[in-house]
């Protein structure tokens, strides 16, 4: 038989494999989709082109412009002009500083026939895509460390390829870095690599503010204040940078494009000047723009969200609810006492021959089952519900790991030794060869897909759910239609 690790390198092709494919695949459907189904009017920041386009610039358009839709014109909007107005600082740096780093170095000789708009959505489909191959990389050696469970890693990994939020992971938005820097640092850190885990976890909060909910995977660590600190800070830097941008400002509307100060003054957007009144929140006793921002802006706040004509959009976060849910019931009620005892007795319950279980029911999992639930919680109450979907899927693990536990258990073909063993070749030509015919037709996922008519009813739900939202997303957000 092949040995563990070279089954781990074939998994990983798979997983690679597949990512690349689902990739390839969402690009030429938003493009398809955004040429075939008209844009809707939506009332969404659209900043103006201060530039003239170029040679390229309307192929560009036509073939990525639906990865620029929603809040997607923020992060191209920072990443072209920097913060100019106040509610962009809602949207954390370090994916647009990605972006114009791509277009100002990997695609600079495109510059003649590019703006660099034309090569900052250009640098969407390159960042994210890679991004993307290496988040599922990370999720699955994340897997292996925590469920010791290959099959279920494996599984787990496929289906974060079909993920719910998949037009966010695609597009202009944070969420595939996001994911990249968190399921990267938590591997890291199951494997003992602290400083590595920091680092990955301090980006992730760059990424997005949600990353300071990763220092809750650092509290049990020797070095915990040091280490918490680390995460917290892109934040506190992000604020203060916003602070001393409105709060103290050193240049007038001046040195503001024309072009971008017309639509200041259309819209009501505040923008740096040193000659205007103090805003408001700068007097507050601790003056955080991020939460004025959520408040003002977007209407963020405790159970804001909670009225009759919001209930299309609870109803669109209820598969994802459902899932962190299920795993959260189905672990306490496999590991009651453990559970009882907050992680901290016993280990959780063991297996037929006296060992913790490797799957689902680790120890380990506990940890992330808390992360996952909490995240839950502050969704449904403090957030637009609808942001559920990509917020947790970019997040949370157990949304996939949960998911491919319920298909093993409904799936019995899936424990075929078929799926997740290798054969035994004899040299290694033959070793080559045989790796790369699995590695074509051994997705477990791809033959749920091909099988569907002898697939359970839970199976149905589980897949049904991913890949309706997978393709929801491309056809209603690439062209400016509500979506989660």
């Amino acid at each position: 038989m092949l040995s563990l690790r070279s089954h781990t390198r074939v998994d990983i092709r798979i997983v690679v494999q597949f990512a690349i494919f689902t990739r390839a695949l969402s690009l030429v459907l938003q493009a398809a989709l955004n040429a075939i189904i008209p844009d809707h009017e939506a009332d969404a920041f659209s900043p103006p082109r201060t530039v003239k386009p170029r040679l390229l610039d309307y192929t560009t358009d036509v073939l990525l412009g639906g990865l620029g839709r929603w809040d997607a014109e923020h992060f191209l909007f920072i990443a072209e002009h920097g913060y100019v107005y106040e509610h962009n600082f809602a949207f954390f740096p370090l994916f647009p500083l990605v972006l114009y780093s791509v277009a100002s170095t990997l695609l600079w000789p495109l510059s003649p026939f590019l703006t660099l708009h034309g090569r900052l959505l250009l640098a969407v489909a390159i960042a994210n895509t890679t991004l993307f191959v290496l988040s599922a990389v990370a999720l699955f050696g994340l897997s292996c460390a925590v469920l010791q469970d290959r099959s279920l890693a494996l599984l787990s990994s496929l289906i974060y390829c079909l993920t719910p939020a998949n037009v966010f992971m695609l597009s202009g938005y944070s969420e595939t870095l996001f994911a990249a820097l968190t399921f990267g640092g938590l591997w890291f850190l199951e494997k003992g690599f602290t400083l590595r885990a920091c680092l990955f976890l301090c980006l992730a909060t760059g990424a997005r503010a949600n990353g300071l909910v990763n220092a809750g995977f650092l509290l049990y660590l020797p070095l915990r204040s040091l280490c918490i600190t680390v995460v917290v800070l892109p934040f506190g830097l992000f604020q203060l940078y916003g602070y001393y941008t409105f709060c103290r400002p050193t240049v007038t509307q001046e040195q503001v494009p024309d072009v971008l100060l017309n639509l200041a003054d259309k819209k009501g957007y505040r923008v740096p000047d040193e000659a205007a009144p103090t805003p408001s929140w700068c007097l507050m006793r601790i003056p955080i723009l991020y939460s004025y921002i959520q408040d003002v802006y977007w209407d963020v706040g405790f159970l804001r969200y909670f009225k009759l004509k919001q209930i299309p959009n609870f109803l669109l976060a209820l598969p994802i609810a459902t899932l962190s849910v299920m795993a959260l019931y189905m672990y306490i009620k496999a590991n009651p006492l453990f559970c009882l005892h907050l992680g901290l007795g016993k280990s959780a319950k063991k297996g037929k021959e006296g060992k913790p279980p490797a799957n689902f029911y680790s120890s380990k999992v506990f940890v992330y089952i808390v992360h996952c639930f909490s995240l839950l919680i502050f969704g449904i109450f403090c957030m637009h519900v609808q942001v559920l979907t990509r917020f947790l899927a970019s997040s949370s693990p157990v949304v996939y790991w949960i998911s491919g536990h319920v298909l093993l258990c409904n799936e019995p073909s899936l424990l075929e030794e078929k799926h997740f063993a290798y054969g035994k070749p004899q040299d290694n030509l033959k070793q080559c060869c045989i790796h790369s015919y699995l590695v074509s037709i051994n997705n477990p996922i791809t033959q749920l897909l091909m099988h569907w008519n002898t697939c359970s009813f839970r199976t149905r739900c589980i897949l049904g759910y991913f890949v309706s939202y997978w393709l929801l997303g491309l056809v209603l957000h690439c062209n400016f239609l509500p979506w989660t």
